[in-house]
């Protein structure tokens, strides 16, 4: 239809239509100039991390901020105690700053009128021994991790989207490295990156050390993929054939599983130290990675950590490319929401464990087995009387911290483990109502799959998740999903596990997690007959120290609680074998286990009345239905 020129509404259009195009025709907006960091490891083997900043700024009042809501993390753990030798210098002067007294994150400083620039040099000091995540030590004599947002200022107010960073690295001599950024160029023993936003700076640690051995896993494929390994010790880097394999297979697996990468190429940044905090955190084209520096090569620290690469490599998936939009702030500062962690992390321990099963890290009896002790110990979490799951994820920004003293009582981050027999569930459910047409893996492709591509955030709510799993199979997938979130119920959610095929079962026979824990971790697990979980290490005065008693556990009923040390047992000096002697003998016997336990100095003898001897717990099957458990973890992959 022709418009009418005397329509009062055209002259309005024609408005418009002349000023859209007066702006067009204007020049546009200048983008902020980029922030240099220049980073220097060079006194890393002292645990002392120096940084240089050159941040533009206009005349006037600045407010300068340090990360404190890091991702991953879901918590405000941005390690502000640990930075030091703050100096603030505008156009050749010393410029004061002043910490905001309400926010301790923020740095306040006045620009001079002759400043374009303000100069910031400030050091992190790298703890030796405590802390988790960004808390922890991140150097060795050997090794160090950068994690980049330990080490920054940005402007307050920014989205860290929309600032960029150019930025430097110095290394120790000899020292190799490994990063997602791209390198820009190398000389005189300093590396320039390619300019980057702050987010995909943040999101791109580097590791680096005098031990450095890359394998790749994917030669001449696009996306290359490849383990960047540093290690305390030429020894620790040395990955054998069979095992290389089985990581090929595990990005092979979840090719098969997502059907498409959100990224240009992935690195897997493993770093193999006695003295870093074991952790995994995830990052969108690498995982900055932590085990003991035996991982590689001692069977036991395989097997404990062997869904270490594979639960940080789905949260490329599920975590960095779909997001929950309480987790996706537009920049370091603003809270996160952590309602959906039961997501974000619960089907990304699930899917981990998964495809640990399917890549041939884990056994399916050592699959079996870790099921076992993760329901077991849900199972005997009296905590779950009064804390909802969901409320384990709202809370986790205060639970990560949380003592292991009274850890059954208080229940913690229970939404990774609880969330991975609920997702079983899920799975079970699919597969039995669609006949074996579908299965959860279906839900993944549909949720996490789409285009392969760079990196991106799409980020989700809990009514998307539904959506989606009824796009796959119809169900009340709400009231399910609420049902297991929301209730404080007695038991664990056990049915994924019965209606796999198989049953929770406890004998004498030890769990093989549980074995291999007590090996790695130098603790005594009883707590499915005694209810104790002790330390043990015969070198440390913390030998004996009562890591955690379960509540209504004949140790809890008898007084004894978390803190105290277990001295003897029936009169003689405590140790794993006295112990399990012990409860053997006391099986089918009248008479109680004697334990001398002290507490703060003060010493006293406990009656403890079990007698049912040790107990561990172990998945049975179930004739009666078919083997869903090892359909699961059967391999996907074409050719495997």
């Amino acid at each position: 239809m022709q418009r009418n020129p005397r329509d009062p509404s055209y002259f309005a259009i024609a408005l418009l239509l002349a000023l859209a195009w007066g702006a067009a025709s204007l020049p546009a907006a200048t983008p902020p100039q980029p922030i240099r960091i220049t980073v220097d490891l060079r006194e890393a083997p002292r645990r002392i991390f120096h940084a240089q900043l050159e941040i533009p700024a206009a005349p006037g009042r600045l407010t300068l901020v340090y990360p404190k809501w890091l991702p991953g993390e879901h918590a405000p753990s941005g390690p502000i105690a640990d930075l030091a030798g703050v100096k603030f210098t505008a156009a050749g002067k010393p410029l004061p700053w002043r910490r905001d007294d309400v926010d301790m994150y923020a740095f306040h400083c006045e620009v001079p009128a002759e400043a374009n620039t303000v100069e910031v040099t400030l050091d992190y000091l790298s703890p030796s021994s405590t802390g988790s995540f960004s808390t922890s030590p991140a150097a060795t004599a050997q090794l160090a991790v950068l994690s980049w947002n330990t080490l920054l200022l940005y402007p307050q107010g920014s989205r860290s989207d929309e600032l960029t960073y150019t930025a430097r690295l110095r290394l120790p001599a000899s020292w190799k490295f490994s990063t997602a950024l791209e390198v820009a160029k190398e000389s005189a023993g300093e590396i320039e990156f390619q300019p980057v936003s702050l987010t995909t700076l943040v999101d791109s640690p580097v590791i680096a050390g005098a031990y450095l051995r890359a394998i790749p896993l994917t030669p001449g494929e696009t996306p290359a993929h490849q383990i960047d390994a540093a290690g305390d010790s030429a020894a620790a880097v040395a990955m054998s054939p069979e095992l290389v394999a089985r990581y090929m297979q595990l990005v092979a697996e979840t090719g098969a599983l997502f059907g498409a990468r959100h990224y240009q190429h992935y690195r897997f940044l493993l770093s193999l130290s006695d003295y870093l905090h074991p952790f995994g955190l995830e990052h969108h084209q690498s995982s900055d990675d932590r085990a003991p520096e035996r991982m590689l090569l001692d069977p036991d620290l395989r097997y404990i950590y062997g869904d270490l690469l594979p639960h940080e490599f789905v949260h490329s998936w599920n975590g960095k490319y779909r997001r929950p939009t309480g987790l996706a702030t537009p920049d370091f500062q603003q809270p996160m929401r952590g309602e959906l962690l039961w997501v974000y992390e619960g089907l990304t321990q699930y899917l981990g464990n998964v495809l640990a099963g399917r890549s041939g890290l884990w056994t399916p009896e050592q699959y079996r087995e870790n099921l076992a002790w993760v329901a077991a110990y849900l199972d005997h979490r009296p905590g779950r009387t009064w804390r909802p799951l969901a409320d384990t994820a709202i809370a986790a920004q205060v639970l990560y911290g949380a003592r292991e003293q009274w850890a059954a009582w208080r229940r913690g981050v229970d939404f990774y483990d609880e969330s991975e027999l609920i997702w079983l569930e899920a799975d079970a459910t699919i597969r039995r109502e669609s006949k074996g047409r579908r299965s959860l893996d279906d839900f993944c492709r549909r949720f996490f799959g789409g285009s392969s591509g760079p990196p991106a955030v799409v980020p989700y709510t809990f009514d998307d998740v539904v959506k989606a799993m009824n796009e796959v199979t119809p169900q009340d997938w709400q009231s399910f999903f609420r049902a297991r979130l929301d209730a404080t119920a007695p038991r664990a959610p056990l049915g994924g596990i019965e209606g796999s095929g198989w049953r929770l079962v406890y004998n004498e026979i030890p769990n093989e997690h549980i074995r291999a824990t007590e090996e790695t971790s130098k603790i005594t697990d009883v707590q499915f007959s005694l209810g104790l979980i002790l330390k043990h290490d015969e070198a440390s005065r913390e030998d004996g120290t009562i890591e955690d008693v379960i509540p209504g556990s004949a140790a809890a009923q008898a007084g004894i609680a978390p803190g105290m040390k277990l001295i003897a047992v029936n009169g003689r000096r405590w140790s794993p074998m006295v112990l399990r002697e012990a409860l053997r003998a006391a099986k089918g016997s009248p008479e109680p286990i004697e334990l001398l336990v002290e507490n703060a100095e003060y010493f006293k003898t406990y009656r403890v009345d079990y007698h049912d001897g040790e107990r561990y717990p172990h998945l049975a099957r179930d004739l009666a239905q078919p083997d869903l458990l090892g359909e699961i973890i059967r391999t996907r992959a074409p050719g495997s």
